[in-house]
């Protein structure tokens, strides 16, 4: 039975998370934003005393490796590497967007998943400005797009609300609500990441023995990151 500690750390949720086999031990989670830094070691140093666990004791370490935030997949990966180093422990990379479907997934009623069984999910964390980051779920949890950065526009998604129901959840899909009016379109409000979802996946690539390179690995970001400077700093 493989214990493994899940790390979230992509978007404005800093969230930890031990599980096994049988489901989620314990967690630690912080979804008020810019404080992954001086949090993430905190939880995790704490999920482990509480749980009377050793970094040796643990099987692996998972991250939700993005798309993102920048220095939030920098804070989570740089936390997972330096745990698998220390511990001698593989690395799971877990892709962001997925984590999110199976989250929403487990939060739908049976109902629900009935009323929506041939729509697609489609999770979007926010890019800034009317660009997003996002893909195509099934409601298994299965890709049915690539992941891909999206600039959104009242035409956005047509040919497939077209043919059925788009479920569109994250922080991305706050701004598209008052861009895309399809009435396939169902906002969903509210939903954030946490690494308990990442649970199910980090399990099966364990099993799969889907090993990062702990040297080599880096977060996916999916786009170059662009420096700014606080409106305070700049030089007159």
């Amino acid at each position: 039975m493989a214990l493994i500690l899940n790390i979230e750390t992509a978007t404005e949720v800093c969230s930890v998370a031990l599980a096994n086999e049988e489901g989620v031990l314990d967690y630690q989670e912080n979804t008020e934003g810019k404080s992954h830094a001086s949090l993430l070691t905190t939880f995790v140093d704490a999920l482990l005393k509480n749980n009377n666990i050793l970094p040796c004791h643990l099987d692996a370490i998972a991250v939700s490796s993005g798309p993102g935030s920048y220095t939030g997949l920098r804070i989570g990966v740089s936390a997972a590497k330096g745990l698998c180093y220390g511990a001698n422990k593989p690395l799971l990379s877990i892709p962001t967007l997925q984590c999110m479907a199976y989250g929403f997934i487990t939060q739908l009623s049976e109902d629900k998943k009935s009323e929506y069984k041939d729509a697609w999910l489609c999770p979007m964390i926010d890019a800034r400005r009317l660009e997003v980051y996002m893909a195509f779920f099934d409601l298994t949890g299965d890709f049915r797009s690539e992941i891909r950065a999206e600039i959104i526009d009242e035409n956005s998604f047509d040919q497939i609300l077209g043919k059925r129901k788009i479920l569109l959840f994250g922080n991305g899909s706050d701004k598209c609500k008052s861009i895309i009016h399809h009435p396939n379109a169902i906002f969903h409000q509210g939903f954030l990441p946490s690494a308990k979802d990442m649970t199910v996946l980090s399990q099966k690539d364990y099993e799969n023995k889907k090993f990062m390179d702990v040297a080599y690995f880096e977060p996916y970001y999916l786009k170059d990151f662009v420096a700014t400077v606080p409106k305070n700093k700049v030089l007159k």
